[in-house]
């Protein structure tokens, strides 16, 4: 079982760091799932423009492979203008959308103020209803004060929902996974 976690921007750490302790803490608790980071700012993906995907650059292909094999997703993303960045709408847009159905999804997001928790519920998870995904109920939002100076995590509310969503996942895949036929 795989668990694929997405960065979804290209441009500061935090969001990056948000995902990978969320996979850190599914490893932590579920050694036997497989984790993967995904972060857009290491691959060179070119606009969807609906080209064939053998047609797009080797690190577009490379990432639409990646998406395609996961069981299962931890999206992570910035809130730019109380929407999410064009990095992450390109990727959703350059994966066929049956790769999507049946799977478990579950969202972490970042932003400047405690308001922009709303983008999860106004744009991440709607998108993701569209293609007939499962989605995790909580969800994880943090901003700059919920970082210490060495750009760690370190808040004891924040930690306890990470564990709840690395929970929540695990325990929707391996349920799902028992009733579901790919």
């Amino acid at each position: 079982m795989k668990l694929l976690g997405i960065s979804g921007t290209i441009v500061g750490a935090k969001t990056s760091i948000l995902v990978q302790t969320i996979l850190d803490e599914v490893k932590r608790a579920h050694p036997e799932i497989e984790v993967e980071m995904l972060d857009l700012r290491n691959y060179d993906l070119q606009f969807c423009d609906g080209r064939n995907q053998e047609d797009y650059n080797g690190d577009t292909r490379e990432v639409i492979r990646k998406v395609t094999d996961a069981d299962f997703y931890l999206f992570g993303s910035p809130v730019f203008n109380c929407s999410i960045p064009a990095p992450l709408k390109n990727l959703i847009d350059l994966i066929p959308p049956e790769v999507f159905r049946n799977k478990v999804m579950g969202f972490a997001a970042n932003g400047g103020t405690y308001q922009h928790y709303l983008m999860i519920e106004n744009q991440l998870k709607p998108i993701m209803s569209y293609f007939r995904a499962y989605l995790a109920p909580s969800f994880v939002y943090v901003n700059a004060a919920h970082f210490n100076k060495r750009n760690e995590i370190d808040d004891a509310e924040i930690k306890e929902r990470i564990q709840n969503l690395a929970g929540e996942l695990v325990h929707m895949q391996q349920s799902l996974g028992k009733v579901l036929v790919r």
